[in-house]
């Protein structure tokens, strides 16, 4: 626009300085001064505040103020697709697909980063889907173990992946590691002298720690590419849990906890001791840019109850104290949770929230029928998963469970973003079992069309809903699981002894950006290679 003096009041304001004074404003206040005048209208929606206003919220971080020409108009778009996918959530409106499991397997270890799936079996594969493309076959990611040797591969212990890298750490000490963007075959592959007991990769840059035995080893690549030793550190205890510290610049830095000790792992530096007291065995762990949080488990003659510590990782000293819990706390997510907010899982079956501002509790939920196993928290919802597995979303701010989704396995990861959850279910024991034999395949089934081996005397009415195995009806209204909540009823697939029958592990993947119902939503085809039998096995509970 052309305009040099603005009118504010009794005096007259450079165009310049009236846009520096309107940058202080919200939307609401920007609205209210656009009825002003038509002069204050012109200011109110300038391009370079409206751009602001999607910077601050959120809205295409990544773009320039040319990129769009109206930027109010982008700011509505985005605002209303944001309140499109929270009612989505909590209305459970959206697709689920279950991730194709790998035939004679069983589920060990599963990742996810920005949508994109990572997992490993019993049977050496690792397999990745990108769920942000409906469409997308998963690849194999190769090993370099002998083709002549079938069946022979170790399992696969861990498996991580960032927005390049997928790494994956196996039974016998060694570690391959890909690269996303060029290929299925590893690009460095790494051999320790016994079982990696932990892993953990950086989720901005190409940092991978292990812990084998009693040593850490930080691998990172050079300036020309060729990965090498960044760090090696020696621990008095093997390693229970390991975190990368994100945002660390050119020297990486992690966090090792060994049974009752708490390391600091600096590169260019020797292993220092964060946390000990003796006898109090670390029970989780996670870190942030610049603290980390962990579960201390209290024992001894004078109890003081469970707590979870947080450390200043600059001052290397304890800022927070929190919770006095009897049973231990299983997990605790402060990386992705708001400022100055944390949650945690604990086995006494709750979620907490707590304020690290006044070192309090700000809500607890008796979220699970037994221990919490798996939890994440947003600004306005919290997802957790339990021992029992179940996987329940709720609304922190009312206090209020939306929905909750069961299957047979513990919950063992779950990581969401604004418009997608992805779940997985890891099994207890890593043993394929015969289905044949296996008796609680079809008691666990509501709608097991699979026939009961003959000779065999047929079981009574299934432990979890009274249904009797292979009538084909519908479950009943209400169902025992665990301590007698009641399940709800709902029409399920045949279950033709896939994954839940054959206890191989469940891996779920929920798009709230699609506007249909879940209960709608079937399986993609293309998520499954064209000789799998067919078939398929929902677990969902519907509220």
């Amino acid at each position: 626009n052309e305009m040099d003096d603005v009118p504010f009041f009794d005096i007259q304001l450079p165009y310049e300085l009236a846009i520096n004074i309107f940058q202080y404003l919200d939307r609401k206040d920007l609205g209210r001064c656009a009825q002003v005048s038509k002069t204050w209208k012109v200011i109110a929606e300038d391009e370079v505040l409206w751009y602001r206003l999607c910077q601050q919220e959120g809205h295409l971080p990544a773009s320039n103020i040319s990129d769009y020409s109206c930027w109010k108009l982008i700011f509505q778009e985005c605002r209303a697709k944001e309140h499109m996918l929270r009612t989505n959530w909590k209305n459970r409106k959206g697709a689920v697909s279950e991730l194709e499991h790998i035939p004679d397997a069983v589920l060990c270890d599963v990742h996810s980063h920005d949508g994109v799936v990572i997992a490993g079996y019993t049977s050496g594969d690792v397999r990745v889907w990108d769920t942000r493309t409906w469409g997308y076959t998963a690849p194999f990611l190769e090993s370099e173990y002998e083709e002549d040797e079938p069946g022979m591969q170790p399992y696969v212990s861990f498996v991580r992946i960032n927005s390049s890298l997928a790494v994956a750490a196996y039974e016998d000490g060694f570690l391959n590691i890909w690269d996303l963007r060029t290929g299925k075959y590893p690009i460095h592959r790494f051999e320790h002298d016994a079982r990696i007991q932990a892993l953990a990769l950086s989720q901005e840059d190409a940092t991978v720690a292990t812990a084998s035995a009693f040593d850490v080893v930080m691998l990172r690549p050079n300036d020309e590419g060729y990965w090498q030793i960044a760090a090696e550190f020696e621990v008095q205890k093997l390693v229970d849990y390991l975190e990368i510290v994100p945002d660390t610049g050119r020297y990486p830095v992690a966090v090792a906890t060994a049974g009752d000790l708490v390391y600091l792992l600096k590169a260019e530096d020797s292993a220092r001791t964060l946390h000990y007291v003796y006898g109090q065995p670390v029970t989780c762990l996670d870190v942030s840019a610049n603290q980390a949080a962990f579960g201390v488990k209290s024992l001894g003659w004078v109890y003081e109850g469970n707590k979870i510590l947080v450390y200043s990782l600059e001052a290397e000293r304890c800022l927070s104290k929190l919770g006095n819990a009897l049973g231990d706390f299983t997990c605790v997510n402060l990386r992705d949770s708001p400022p100055n907010l944390m949650v945690s899982g604990n086995m006494d079956r709750r979620v907490r929230i707590h304020d690290l501002r006044t070192d309090k509790i700000a809500l607890s939920l008796s979220a699970h029928q037994l221990g919490v196993s798996a939890v994440q928290m947003d600004d306005w919802k919290i997802v957790s998963g339990g021992e029992e597995g179940l996987v329940s979303v709720w609304d922190y701010r009312t206090n209020q469970k939306l929905w909750e989704v069961h299957s047979r396995h513990p919950v063992r990861h779950l990581s969401f973003n604004s418009h997608s959850l992805i779940t997985a279910n890891v099994p207890y024991e890593r043993v394929v079992r015969n289905t044949d034999l296996d008796f609680t395949a079809h008691r666990r089934s509501a709608n097991c069309e699979l026939p009961w081996p003959r000779g065999l005397p047929t079981p009574g009415p299934c432990s979890r809903c009274g249904h009797t195995p292979g009538d084909g009806g519908r479950a009943p209204s209400s169902c025992p699981i665990g301590g007698g909540t009641p399940f709800p009823a709902r029409e399920r697939p045949p279950c033709r002894g896939s994954g839940d029958c054959r206890h191989r592990g469940l891996v779920h993947a929920y798009e709230f950006a699609v506007e249909r119902l879940a209960l709608q939503s079937t399986l993609p085809v293309c998520r499954a290679p064209e000789d799998t039998a067919a078939g398929y096995a929902l677990a969902l509970a519907f509220p």
